[in-house]
């Protein structure tokens, strides 16, 4: 029984949210178990254990590893901490609203065709190509960071040159078929969170003074010289935030290859828990033992000659004694750079290649391949990675700030819709007649985390550009305000010129898409685990604890 308005339509006479396990245009039954997604064309080639990696370590790129560097020198260690762990809160929250979902609607096109069913189609206009913002310019900073390592191994190619030799092994890559990504991103994966704890090894023998041929021990020393806040105070800790929010993108891309995946109603939640983990292990423990064992005031975090040199990893090691670690900083860079851009554009072609299909990007973008590949897309994210020749005149540091803010900024805006998106779908929910133990996933702290997740995002959104008024800088200004504006003025001329119409909560679709398991009893007729669902309401703490 269908609530409400009837699914919108793409086309006439075909609906923009597909039953699970039927043919969109011919009404045929297909095996749910099909190579192919009916509805966008792309591959199911995704396993559990590939999505569940993306989640926990596939998207972490060395934004991290380098970024980090400048928001360290702008706020110090304990605002690196503060920022870290006030974003993973954030983070937290829209994961446990879009794992409500998605794991209801694991359909194509995520949060992007949520927004289309739960607001207005003029939204998810906006969000969808704000998320495509995210990944152009997370994209075109990878390729910055690879070329400029490139090019500190050897000059002889110039960074153009470097660039257009990885521009075309990376699209050749992503045109082999989601099979190859996924082991790739696993494998990958697996290296960084690897090198990641040999760093963190490290700093807990070199905090406590166990290298071979250590003086003294080092302790906490820079968080009292130069300080826990570098100096800068709360100026410095705000300047992070907008870092921070970069290093944390991608979080909730798991949602986006949820289609490609064979089994999305068990993978989907799983991936999703393992976001408690990366913000945890990941993220607080690298902004913990950057701030540990490299000083916020080392020269080498604001004028280092590569890319490379401006990590704290890197000169954290030099200062122990091993000059020769840029290369083993550089190399584990560049590992984190393959996977990194391989991501970006994959989740950056989704992304458009969704949005073709409903109606929100140009039709030639949804054409995809036999292998499920949608080449169009890929080849149209691949092509913003130019915008890392910015490195070229305005040299790699500058380009690189200039980037962040505009990444920073569209997360922020994205976040913010999915947390907005979550309260119209429980609204709707409640109003249908339908119940909370209806839903296979159930978001913690309801309705205060949404709450939170929106509020704290549009005000970081509007507060993460103040430092650019004094001193003003008009150039710097304008990169950090500039896609605020932009929101809106696509939201309205997507709306004058298609006349949508906003959803109010009783026209809300509830049914199309939703898993086929779900229909009859509400729940999921197994754990995710493995075992039998547990009945009724469990206590608070069990319920945060299967969270994770």
């Amino acid at each position: 029984m269908m609530f409400g308005r009837k699914a919108p339509q793409h086309e006439e006479g075909v609906p923009a949210w597909p039953e699970i396990g039927s043919d969109d245009t011919t009404g045929i039954n297909h095996d749910s178990s099909s190579k192919m997604d009916p509805d966008s064309g792309v591959r199911r080639g995704l396993k559990n254990r590939h999505l569940s990696m993306m989640a926990l370590a596939g998207i972490i790129g060395p934004g991290l590893l380098v970024g980090s560097g400048g928001a360290l020198s702008n706020g110090g260690p304990a605002s690196l901490l503060i920022g870290f762990g006030v974003i993973g809160i954030i983070a937290f929250s829209i994961m446990q609203s879009l794992g409500e979902m998605t794991t209801l609607y694991p359909g194509g096109g995520a949060f992007i065709s949520l927004a289309d069913r739960m607001v207005d189609k003029a939204f998810a206009v906006a969000v969808g190509w704000n998320y495509f913002i995210i990944w152009a310019a997370v994209l075109a900073n990878e390729y910055n960071v690879i070329s400029s390592i490139l090019v500190f191994w050897s000059d002889r190619v110039p960074l153009w040159g470097y660039f257009l030799i990885l521009w075309t092994v990376f699209l050749g890559f992503q045109l082999l078929g989601v099979e190859a990504f996924g082991e790739a991103e696993f494998w990958l994966a697996l290296v960084k969170l690897l090198g990641l704890v040999a760093y963190f090894l490290f700093g807990i023998i070199y905090a406590s003074g166990g290298l071979i041929g250590q003086q003294e021990t080092l302790g906490f020393r820079y968080w009292h010289n130069p300080g826990p806040f570098n100096g800068n105070g709360f100026r410095g800790c705000a300047q992070v935030f907008v870092f921070c929010s970069t290093f944390y993108a991608g979080v909730e891309s798991v949602a986006v290859a949820a289609t490609e995946t064979r089994n999305p109603g068990v993978a989907v939640p799983q991936a999703i828990r393992q976001v408690f983990w990366r913000i945890l292990f990941i993220h607080m423990g690298s902004a913990f033992f950057f701030g540990l064992t490299c000083p916020a005031n080392a020269s080498g975090l604001i004028d280092g000659g590569s890319r490379a040199l401006q990590s704290p990893m890197t000169i954290a090691i030099q200062t122990a004694g091993w000059t020769g670690g840029v290369n083993l900083i550089n190399a584990f860079i560049f590992i984190t750079c393959l996977s990194a851009v391989n991501s970006s554009i994959y989740i950056g072609s989704r992304t458009v290649l969704y949005m073709a299909h409903s109606g929100m990007a140009p039709r030639f973008l949804r054409w995809t391949d036999k292998r499920g590949v949608p080449v169009f897309a890929v080849l149209l994210t691949n092509a913003f990675g130019a915008l890392s020749m910015m490195n070229v005149s305005t040299g790699a540091s500058k380009a690189y700030s200039y980037i962040v803010n505009l990444s920073g900024v569209s997360t922020f805006l994205v976040w913010g819709s999915i947390s907005l998106i979550h309260l119209r779908f429980r609204a709707a929910w409640h109003h249908q007649g339908r119940t909370r133990d209806e839903l296979p996933f159930k978001s913690l702290w309801y309705p205060w985390n949404a709450y939170f997740g929106l509020c704290a995002n549009v005000f970081l959104a509007f507060v993460q550009g103040w430092t650019t008024l004094s001193p003003f800088t008009a150039g710097t200004f304008v990169d950090s305000y500039i896609l605020l504006p932009l929101f809106p003025v696509i939201y309205f001329t997507f709306k004058l010129f298609k006349r949508t119409h906003l959803w109010r909560v009783g026209e809300i679709d509830l049914d199309s898409g939703r898993r086929t398991d779900l229909d009859s009893k509400g729940v999921v007729p197994e754990d995710f685990e493995g075992g039998p669902a547990p009945k009724g309401n469990p206590p608070w703490w069990r319920r945060l604890f299967h969270s994770f």
